[in-house]
């Protein structure tokens, strides 16, 4: 038998061959098997191949929804979507020490003809105190919707105007400081008339008290044995959110309830036009930068937002403390409940009601507080030079964090809003320097 006849099984079929030559033939399949493959890529395969290594890398010159947005967006824009988030974000900080002020500054207000009541509101712990036992954290929050809605437009019209005059008006005037004090004007004025409803409901629903309790005080009292009472069942001051009090505010009182206040609210112009130029002056003399204008990237940001922080509470001390009074009588004319049409009676209007200790009291010819001039002299014949400055300490811890939180949300909010117009537009130019080197471009 020959050498080759051994290798022959005895079912005729080839017998395995040895370690050495089995790892010969794995190794030749294994070449055949690649060079197959390799034909196998035509040219359809190998730009599929690059596509996905495409997906696989995203493309660095891709520009995000944000940066398309901000790269068309106006200077204008950017103003008002700032103002707003800020605006937005110092309503939500500041809302229960809104609802302890304007409780301090109305409670004089409900005081009836000839009656007075003892004063339950007493400083910022009192009146948080009694506002908590009687209301809970919802009496905190009391008139947050209104807040919410008032704060959004009023600081989007304001910034937004604001910005637009002082490039206006620094076409014919050199002088920053009177650019910037007629620029307030102008958007104080334009965002108090639009958003003066709003702010008219937002103190009638912070300074109600939901407390009837006959025993106690309240600043709506429901029982029927005093001259200041109003019937139980139907309550039109009584209101239970914000758009049951403009119903029951046009139905009752008209149109012009939602503009009681406007006078000195445009009075308050004065205290815009102290703050901001103040901020602006002292903005630039602690960081370098107006208004607006951030550091450029990579720079030390702690000093920009220290000069911010120092610049917005030194600014709104000052405003505050030069313009208060006027609050109070605004808030005052707000507060005041204008006649019901067939009700009259009820108030001391339309006959005679019995007074102090029985006595008979005269019916008033209208509203207690008929404008400016009549408010001051009446709160000060009545309640003297103090009734002015009602609640101020509570304002001051108020208004100070009201307007830091809202000047360094506004400064935040631009600063991202150039970087991402910024980073947008470097993107742009690399899209164009590389068409057709960059997948998608």
């Amino acid at each position: 038998m020959s050498h080759d006849e051994h290798h022959i099984s005895s079912h005729g079929q080839p017998a395995p061959t040895s370690p050495p030559e089995y790892g010969v033939a794995l190794a030749a399949s294994q070449a055949a098997q690649s060079q197959s493959q390799s034909a196998d890529l035509s040219p359809e395969g190998a730009a599929s191949a690059t596509v996905a290594v495409g997906e696989a890398m995203p493309d660095p010159t891709r520009l995000t929804v944000k940066e398309r947005w901000a790269i068309r967006a106006s200077d204008s824009q950017f103003n008002a979507l700032s103002g707003a988030i800020g605006g937005f974000t110092s309503g939500i900080v500041t809302c229960p020490l809104d609802v302890i002020k304007t409780k301090l500054q109305a409670q004089g207000g409900f005081l009836a003809h000839g009656i007075r009541h003892p004063r339950v509101y007493k400083g910022l712990v009192g009146t948080a105190s009694v506002i908590w036992k009687e209301e809970g954290l919802r009496g905190m929050y009391r008139g947050l919707g209104p807040i919410i809605m008032g704060y959004l437009p009023t600081w989007a019209v304001w910034f937004t105007v604001y910005n637009k005059s002082k490039l206006f008006l620094g076409e014919y005037h050199k002088n920053g400081f009177v650019v910037n004090f007629w620029s307030s004007i102008i958007a104080g004025a334009s965002s108090t008339v639009v958003t003066n409803p709003i702010w008219v409901i937002k103190t009638r629903l912070m300074s109600q008290s939901t407390s009837h309790d006959r025993t106690k005080f309240s600043l709506f009292p429901k029982g029927t044995n005093t001259p200041t009472s109003r019937p139980t069942l139907h309550q039109p001051w009584h209101y239970k959110s914000t758009f049951d009090a403009a119903r029951k505010m046009y139905t009752t009182e008209g149109i012009l309830s939602f503009y009681s206040g406007l006078t000195p609210a445009l009075l308050g112009l004065t205290h815009v036009a102290v703050q901001f130029p103040a901020y602006e002056f002292l903005k630039v003399k602690f960081t370098g930068r107006g208004m607006g204008a951030a550091p450029a990237a990579g720079e030390d940001d702690k000093p920009h937002w220290l000069g911010i922080l120092s610049a917005s509470i030194m600014s709104k001390i000052l405003a505050s403390s030069a313009t208060y009074p006027h609050e109070v009588i605004r808030t005052r004319l707000q507060t005041q409940r204008r006649p019901i049409p067939g009700r009259e009676y009820m108030e001391g209007l339309g006959g005679v009601q019995p007074g102090v200790n029985g006595a008979a009291q005269q019916p008033q010819a209208g509203p207690k507080y008929k404008g400016v001039v009549s408010t001051f002299r009446t709160m000060l014949r009545e309640e003297g030079w103090r009734a002015f400055y009602a609640g101020m300490g509570t304002n001051m811890m108020r208004a100070v964090p009201a307007a830091t939180v809202t000047m360094l949300t506004y400064e935040y909010v631009m600063r991202h809003l150039n970087h991402t117009r910024v980073h947008g537009k470097e993107k742009l130019q690399l899209q164009q320097l590389g068409q057709g080197g960059f997948p998608g471009a």
